[in-house]
């Protein structure tokens, strides 16, 4: 299975052991939170894998989630994302894609995608239902049309990467 990093697969300890996790969770909290990825949450950690996952991390307080917790993704080696059908619905998934893809050059993250109930075709090509949430965001006069660019090229690189296909697992 090959994945996405700007570095080959192996990397030296002393990069590692400064990262806060191993692996950050990046899902829409709407399709898969309370089924899939708490399940591949738990999974992670019960094999000893430092995952961030926001739902029960205890963030600290004073300090602006949205910040932190693209913090938290600079902080990590690898960035599982579980993209499904309202992933480009979501603003806040979206921005925590453009960091990831901003991380795989500035520190090496690597990208593993799962596409849950979802084509990796749909994700590379952005059509279907990710078109559809990409119309809203456009026609949106709050949202920034350089940041609706750049979530559109990161949707696509992630699209391009392999990952898992869960479609009716």
């Amino acid at each position: 299975m090959s994945t996405q990093t700007a570095s080959s697969s192996s990397s030296s300890s002393s990069s590692s052991s400064s990262l806060k996790y191993d692996a950050f969770l990046s899902f829409c909290r709407v399709d898969t939170c309370k089924n899939f990825t708490d399940h591949l949450y738990i999974a992670l950690r019960q094999k000893g894998i430092i995952t961030f996952g926001d739902d029960d991390e205890i963030l600290e307080q004073g300090k602006y989630i949205s910040s932190q917790l693209l913090k938290e993704i600079e902080e990590s080696k690898y960035a599982i994302i579980v993209l499904s059908t309202n992933s480009a619905s979501s603003r806040w998934c979206l921005i925590q894609l453009a960091k990831i893809f901003e991380c795989i050059e500035e520190t090496k993250l690597t990208v593993l995608p799962i596409f849950y109930h979802v084509d990796s075709s749909d994700v590379r090509n952005q059509t279907g239902a990710l078109a559809e949430a990409f119309e809203k965001h456009e026609k949106d006069p709050r949202i920034n049309k350089g940041d609706v660019q750049a979530w559109k090229a990161a949707l696509k690189e992630v699209g391009n990467i392999s990952g898992w296909d869960l479609h009716d697992r």
